[in-house]
């Protein structure tokens, strides 16, 4: 008795052995005659018992099952993606652990046409502003190709692009995790025939060069991408109002390059946000330390100096800005606003005197201050237009003051150079 139930059992597997092989061959059949859905069938219908059958029978259920979602892929069914590349995967894991690898080679082939179409499939996403869709492919591809860190790099960029912030933090976190940096060369020459630079591998530019169908070679820097990253990263915890976070990022990144003005000043910005503004000053004080010749740096504290009442310290960086930067028209502006609003303080204490030989002789002292402050004002943006003559804003500001001081003859000029 017990002797039959074994051979009942033996024979029971071996016709299931049969069947799935006959439902795979279909499935193979109706593929390469382009039925996908009879293929698809076909092989759902082999699925339940697959994982009972050898090695090799279940890489070619896998190896198949990838080649149908990967076809439908194709056809425009994105949700196929995923699933073509769990088969393929499981495909690699099964030959790996047994040791023999027939479907390896081409498994491998159809996981690399995989990661082009994702890729391909992200651009075109991303042009029509399908930003979530992008950006999962391409977090895809990196995950089908590890070594290829810039696919992580992109989708974090697509998910920004889409607003999708928790996303696009947990691709950054992921990037600095792996120790990304993004910064290479790129190989360049001129192309005599068209006079067009290309680029191309450095081994096949200097043999163009060496060939004279080439010149001019450049080898251009692309710069690391790390404080770009960690930039992103204290900016989403900002929108995500976890500026604690955000703070935490920059003093991180500062403390394994704390020569990035870039940093030093993204974190000003995010203590300006906080109301800290003594905090921001002191950054970027840092900041200029390091970048003396930045006339922005000099610009922003001369903003922050005024907002504060420092009017001499905010001049004072206001033409050291201009110096730096002769055209710096913000910074020609402001300087001259502190000049009229000092002025400008004057006239409440002007208007509030009365008639007597004292207040008189103390309203025409006080006008006398007034008018050279508007004068030093003026003079500002006289200088301005030297190298910005037809700025219309400094041009109505220049109006404006010209107008308030009465004389007529300059503010007739500048109204002429307005055009009014």
């Amino acid at each position: 008795m017990k002797r039959k139930i074994l051979i009942v059992a033996a024979f029971s597997f071996a016709v299931a052995g049969v069947a799935q092989k006959n439902e795979i061959k279909a499935a193979e059949k109706a593929l390469k005659g382009g039925d996908i859905a009879t293929a698809k069938t076909a092989l759902e219908a082999a699925e339940g018992t697959i994982s009972g059958a050898d090695v090799k029978l279940q890489a070619q259920y896998y190896f198949t099952k990838g080649k149908i979602y990967n076809d439908l892929a194709k056809k425009g069914d994105d949700s196929a993606f995923q699933q073509a590349v769990d088969s393929f995967k499981k495909v690699l894991e099964i030959e790996a652990a047994s040791g023999k690898r027939k479907y390896t080679g081409e498994t491998n082939q159809q996981i690399a046409g995989i990661t082009a179409d994702l890729v391909n499939g992200a651009v075109a996403d991303n042009n029509e502003k399908k930003f979530k869709e992008g950006a999962d492919k391409l977090y895809m591809s990196y995950k089908l190709s590890p070594q290829d860190t810039v696919y992580l790099y992109y989708a974090a960029s697509s998910a920004v692009n889409g607003g999708l912030y928790d996303d696009a933090l947990k691709y950054y976190l992921e990037l600095q995790d792996v120790g990304y940096d993004g910064s290479s060369v790129v190989y360049k020459a001129k192309n005599t025939a068209t006079g067009e630079m290309e680029e191309m591998q450095k081994t096949q530019r200097d043999l163009m060069v060496k060939s004279g169908t080439y010149t001019d070679p450049v080898d251009d820097k692309v710069p690391s991408k790390r404080g770009e990253i960690v930039k992103n990263i204290a900016l989403i915890y900002s929108q995500l109002g976890q500026d604690d976070k955000a703070l935490g990022a920059y003093q991180a990144a500062r403390a394994s390059d704390p020569e990035d003005v870039n940093l030093i000043l993204n974190e000003a910005n995010l203590y300006f946000k906080q109301g800290d503004k003594e905090k921001f000053k002191s950054l970027m004080a840092e900041a200029i330390a390091i970048a003396p010749d930045n006339a922005d740096l000099y610009y922003n504290v001369g903003v922050i100096s005024s907002e504060q009442g420092e009017i001499e310290e905010a001049r004072t960086n206001y033409k050291k800005a201009i110096e730096i930067n002769p055209g710096y028209t913000n910074a020609y502006l402001n300087l001259s606003t502190t000049y009229v609003n000092e002025g400008n303080s004057f006239i409440d204490e002007m208007n509030s005197l009365g008639n007597s030989r004292a207040d008189i002789a103390k309203y025409e002292e006080l006008k006398t201050k007034k008018d050279g402050l508007f004068q030093m004002g003026a003079q500002t943006l006289e200088d301005a237009l030297k190298t910005n003559p037809d700025n219309q804003g400094i041009l109505t500001q220049l109006k404006n003051i010209y107008g308030a001081m009465g004389d007529n003859e300059n503010f007739m000029r500048v109204k002429k150079l307005l055009g009014e």
